[in-house]
């Protein structure tokens, strides 16, 4: 009667263990891959994504507004030359406009 209790008991842990060890398997191979960005940041090593900002007040030769792509964070200051040759300051924003785009405000005209 011991007999069959240990080798009943025996043959359900080898069981169980096996199926948790291939559930486990199939979890790892199976998980998403992260895609290597090149856009790391040298002091935390992660990574910062590409934002779309557009410059508010200026527009490009056909009357357009300007969007410039940008993976520096809010408060980054950019410069920016106009269609006429104008340099302009522009100050990169968190606020997110109705277009899903980030607003970078006018600082001031560029004095060089």
């Amino acid at each position: 009667m011991l007999t069959d209790v240990l080798t009943g008991w025996t043959a359900e842990t080898l069981g169980g263990l096996t199926l948790l060890a291939g559930a486990a398997a199939w979890g790892w191979t199976r998980r998403p891959q992260t895609p290597a960005t090149p856009a790391a940041t040298p002091g935390t090593g992660t990574a910062r994504q590409a934002r779309t900002y557009t410059l508010l007040g200026a527009r490009a030769a056909d009357g357009q507004p300007v969007h410039w792509p940008s993976s520096r964070p809010a408060g980054v200051r950019i410069n920016w030359t106009g269609p006429a040759g104008k340099r302009e300051e522009f100050e990169l924003t968190d606020a997110v406009l109705p277009d899903g785009t980030y607003a970078a405000e006018r600082v001031g005209p560029q004095r060089l």
